[in-house]
Formats: C-alpha cells, structure tokens, sequence
C-alpha cells in the first residue's frame, strides 16, 4: 500500500476511536478496556489497540500474556493481524504492545506509518477500534491518533491533567482534518464537580483555540475501579453495576448513538 502524499486526504478509520491524555493517571487504559468491554456486549466486534508504544499495560491490566505483540509487528516477524490475541472473558481482541522497550517508544513516523496503514485496513473487519493511546503528545502518539475519526480526551480535576489535555487538544483542532474531538471527565467527586472540571477546560479551549469540545460524560470515582485492576480483571467482570461502569455504560451508548 502507497503512503499518502501531502495533499491527499488523510489516513484515517471512520470507526476508529483514540483514547487519549494529557497525562500519565487518569485512568485513561481502564477507560479504554472497560468501552472496548462494553462494546462487545452491546454485540459490536470490537478491536482494543494498545498504542501506548514501549509503555504498553493493557495486557497487564487484564492479566494476560499474549504469544506476540506489536513489538514482532514492527520488527517485522508476523503481520498485525496474526499478533492479535482475543480476550475470552470480555467478548473482544487485542493488539497488545511491549512495555519497557526502548526501541519501541523510540519509533519514528516513517517507522510507524506501514503499521498504521495495516491498523486502518484491520479496522475494515471490525464495528469499532479503540486506539488506547500513549499519554502526551510525542510524535507515536500523533501518529496513532492521526488515524482516529473521534478522539476522546480523558482528564481529572488535577491541574497538570487539565493544563496537558489542552495540549492535546490544541495539537488535534491546528491539523488540517481534525478528527471530532470529545472529553470524558474520570475520577469526579460527582456529576457536577465533573462538570465543573468539563467547563474549566471549556473555557480554556473556547478562549484560546475558539472551540469547544462536547463533553461526552462524566465518569464518577469509584473504589470497585481500583480493586479490578489490582486483580488484574475488568470492572464488567468484577463489579459490574457499580457507579463507575454504569457511567461508562452511558458514555458507551452515547457514542454507539453517534454511528
């Protein structure tokens, strides 16, 4: 397949959705594998794409151990569609990444481009994919959510999360296509200190880049989230109806609403 050329549209999946943030601890991976989980039992096929390059943890949080990953993706052992291990207990696939690699955080845009061509023509085969990116804004994670039709912006209340997804932000609205653009407030104390949260980051974009993200949900703080992931499980395995999954159940139709 061609690379494609300045002036030509860009790569990009209409179902493909990248899960991003500012920052490191948001919650953003348990996002990410909680609406891949909630996906697949609404009956979609889904992909979770762990492109958090070279500080991969999807696989961890789940406790698996796949045979390969994207690590023999991009070193060029196997095809991506033969490194996706499918996750029984959640109903969906995974592309797993390689934490602690030092080439791999390292990949260039040339480097990632061939990756990201196959990631677009796998995603013809599935209803969704969710692109669990890296947090930040380095150059692999422009890339992987330069292929994303929506992006969704994870963030707290914490000030250095809000000042970093503006970042974010700021990066996606300046392309040329930017991709639709929502945000998600995790970790909220309630409904409306997440939307207190949601309407500061608002006013930030809304003064400064003269757009305004829709806000998707507010996810509210919920202890069952951190007992599923020290058991290394999915909160749709171990606690199902808590105020944490039944908000990102919400957040899950909103967007299934929007296909």
């Amino acid at each position: 397949m061609n690379t494609p050329q300045p002036n030509s549209p860009p790569l990009r999946g209409e179902n493909i959705i990248a899960v991003a943030s500012g920052k490191g601890g948001v919650g953003k991976t348990w996002f990410s594998i909680t609406l891949a989980g909630l996906f697949a039992r609404a009956g979609r096929k889904t992909l979770l794409f762990d492109g958090d390059i070279g500080l991969a943890n999807v696989d961890v949080q789940l406790g698996l151990t796949p045979t390969r990953d994207l690590g023999a993706v991009f070193s060029g052992q196997c095809a991506m569609k033969d490194a996706i291990t499918y996750y029984e207990k959640g109903k969906f696939d995974i592309l797993a990444g390689r934490s602690g690699s030092t080439s791999m955080a390292n990949l260039g845009a040339n480097r990632m481009q061939p990756a990201a061509v196959q990631l677009v023509t796998l995603a013809e085969s599935y209803d969704h994919v969710i692109i669990d990116l890296g947090a930040g804004i380095e150059q692999h994670v422009q890339v992987m959510s330069a292929l994303a039709s929506k992006v969704i912006v994870v963030l707290t209340d914490d000030p250095t999360s809000l000042t970093d997804a503006y970042a974010f932000i700021k990066l996606c609205v300046t392309r040329d296509q930017p991709p639709a653009i929502h945000v998600v407030v995790n970790q909220a104390a309630s409904q409306k200190e997440g939307e207190n949260t949601y309407n500061a980051i608002n006013r930030a974009t809304t003064n400064f880049l003269k757009f305004s993200p829709p806000l998707l949900g507010v996810i509210r703080k919920d202890n069952k989230v951190k007992d599923a992931i020290r058991s290394q499980s999915s909160l749709l395995e171990t606690a199902p109806h808590t105020t944490a999954a039944s908000d990102a159940a919400a957040i899950s139709i909103k967007l299934m609403k929007k296909d």
